[in-house]
């Protein structure tokens, strides 16, 4: 038994749930008002023969013992893990720490933040600093945003911090690891950020993990970043997270800015549950660490940025990619832009990358329309209201992209038309959500002036790119036969699955694409979720919490055959898919149908009543989807793929 196993074996969820939530009876199950938002009649339940929960209200979540102590604590699964362990009285095995890693890590975060300090005290202190308080005085901060966001300058000297970091007791090879240091040619090491505004990028925890800086003249780049180091990742950053996670939480809304300074204003003016992503594009690792926090997120980008820069040109698709543009699609490793051109539309036909993200189209995501030639920071810095404003009219990413084509393209020509349905059914194509996506399909017909079964037709000769294969040497390798490590209990279908994803990578583009809410385990779904993102076992690990690695190395060594063709795969994969699918929707249904029930039997609101009766239609719907495609694929005379 796993140490994951036992946690789950020695804690009780109804005990646990109970100190955050006062539980009442509810037939065999308990309730609750929630504990994630306020609400004046519970829809919060507690299930202690599954050990798990579900959120009917506003949340609309669920899981089980860790997802809620991950949620309501803010945590990674690690953290929850050990949290739980300690409280169940498991011994965690040591090989989940690996210490060395951890302890390079920690030397980093020391010297990160005892440069910050530095760099924050000649801010504030040193005559050389002059141009740069004179302007974040200019920018308009007060002294209490400098101070709350540490922001710094860094003396125009080559070792001016190598000696300050020095003098205290951090070695040169640790600054280097940093990035707080460059080493020459020649073997010399000499300070990397040189007569710049400082600012301190931390994580969600409040540790310094690097550096941005802007300069104070008109060279270019006007901003640079630390480079990658063991504590800092460019695409897994979030500008602001430390001071924005909280209020994220609280008003359950992320917005998402481009740089340091919208952030800071931002904050400055109490819209404190901003943040930035280091850059243009938001990347699936930056939007899954916000989903753990809040599923709305709005983006505040300048207009030419959010996908459109191809309708803008008015330029052919045909046009054939650079090679850098094809090398770039090759690095199926890399976090994958969440903002659309183009190119980026043809390069994931053309060359069956991964660069169209489901995010975007998914999941509850807007778009702030800015004023043309405006940031967030020149908003909100003269008038609030008109800021609150435009966040109210926000729109979804499709129908923002919709709007943006349109507006662009002659709609009165032939030519015109072909242009816009050319452009926008890549688009319609990635929503897999059928209701909504039949919507937009009747939205485009309807804009173009064409019959929605010609567009069904269209989108059904969009065909799935074909499967890459990793050239690196540690590949993932075929998992040979044998005896499991661990048992695989009553989620032995889910860790199928993964089984079947880690050993046969061609299936990261073999439709059906699962959800991760179908994994119940918490510890399949982080698993999974890192699995999207890396296509080998070895980055698999670095990037998912050592205190899975224990539950990963069981799933690898699950009996999974290695002879099976082609199509047997295809098969197997399908049909795990679509009984997780099945699961998830027979729970949700069995759920909703019993608070329904208690909602009619103890004389509730009938605007509750109606909600519960519509949030059933779809669940059902997908159920009877589910049987006929069962009943299809099994019917007498029918040949199966």
């Amino acid at each position: 038994m796993s140490a994951i196993d036992e946690v789950k074996q020695k804690i009780d969820i109804v005990e646990v749930i109970g100190q955050y939530a006062t539980l009442k009876k509810a037939g065999r199950n308990l309730t609750a008002l929630c504990p994630f938002h306020s609400e004046k009649h519970p829809s919060f339940f507690v299930y202690p023969e599954q050990q798990s929960w579900h959120c009917f209200g506003a949340c609309n979540t669920g899981g089980d013992v860790f997802a809620f102590i991950m949620k309501k604590e803010g945590l990674e699964f690690g953290e929850a893990l050990r949290q739980l362990a300690l409280k169940a009285g498991v011994s965690l095995p040591s090989k989940m720490d690996t210490a060395g890693k951890k302890e390079e890590k920690e030397e980093l975060y020391q010297v990160n933040e005892a440069a910050a300090l530095y760099f924050h005290n000649l801010l504030l202190n040193a005559t050389a600093a002059a141009k740069a308080k004179s302007y974040v005085e200019k920018r308009g901060f007060t002294a209490k945003t400098i101070a709350d966001f540490q922001l710094g300058f860094s003396l125009d000297k080559w070792d001016a911090l190598k000696i300050y970091l020095g003098e205290r007791g951090h070695s040169e090879e640790t600054m280097l690891t940093a990035g707080l240091l460059i080493k020459a040619e020649d073997g010399r090491t000499y300070d990397r950020f040189r007569g710049k505004l400082m600012f301190p990028i931390r994580d969600i925890r409040g540790r310094v993990t690097g550096f941005g800086a802007r300069v104070l003249d008109d060279s270019l780049p006007k901003y640079v970043n630390s480079p990658q180091t063991p504590t800092f990742d460019k695409s897994s950053t979030l500008y602001g997270i430390d001071r924005a996670a909280a209020e994220i939480r609280k008003q359950d809304k992320a917005i998402i800015m481009e740089g340091y300074m919208d952030v800071i204003m931002a904050h400055q003016n109490s819209v404190t549950n901003a943040v930035a992503s280091m850059g243009t594009a938001i990347t699936d690792t930056q939007v899954n660490m916000l989903k753990k926090l809040t599923k709305n997120l709005l983006l505040a980008f300048d207009a030419d940025i959010a996908g459109v820069e191809a309708s803008q040109r008015g330029g052919s698709t045909a046009a054939t990619p650079t090679n850098e543009e094809i090398e770039a699609s090759k690095k199926i490793n890399e976090d994958v832009p969440l903002f659309l051109n183009e190119t980026n539309v043809r390069n994931y036909r053309k060359y069956g990358t991964r660069y169209l993200s489901n995010t975007l189209f998914d999941n509850d995501v807007n778009i702030i329309v800015l004023p043309k030639g405006k940031d967030p920071d020149e908003i909100i810095r003269e008038d609030i209201n008109v800021w609150q404003e435009i966040v109210s009219k926000a729109k979804s990413f499709v129908d923002y992209t919709f709007n943006s084509v349109t507006s662009e393209i002659d709609m009165n020509t032939d030519k015109g038309k072909s242009q816009v349905v050319e452009r926008l059914l890549p688009i319609v194509d990635q929503i897999s959500e059928p209701v909504r996506r039949a919507l937009y399909i009747q939205k485009l017909a309807t804009t173009v002036g064409i019959t929605r079964r010609d567009l069904e037709a269209a989108l059904s000769r969009i065909k799935p790119p074909p499967a890459r294969h990793s050239s690196r040497k540690e590949a993932l390798k075929p998992i040979t036969p044998g005896k499991a490590q661990r048992p695989l209990a009553s989620n032995s279908r889910e860790e199928y699955c993964l089984a079947l994803l880690l050993q046969y990578p061609e299936l990261r583009s073999q439709p059906p694409a699962p959800s991760p809410e179908y994994f119940e385990s918490t510890e399949n779904r982080e698993i999974f979720t890192a699995w999207q993102e890396e296509s080998d076992i070895l980055s698999l690990r670095e990037r998912i919490d050592p205190a899975i690695h224990e539950h990963l190395d069981g799933i690898i060594k699950s009996v999974v055959y290695k002879t099976l063709s082609p199509t047997d795969i295809e098969r197997r994969y399908t049909a795990c898919i679509r009984e997780l699918e099945k699961r998830y929707y027979q729970n949700f249904e069995a759920r909703r149908s019993e608070i329904f029930a208690q909602e009619v039997e103890s004389g509730g609101k009938g605007a509750d009543i109606v909600r519960l009766q519509k949030e059933g239609i779809e669940p059902s719907t997908k159920l009877r989807e589910l049987d006929a495609h069962k009943k299809l694929n099994h019917s007498p005379g029918r040949t199966r793929r």
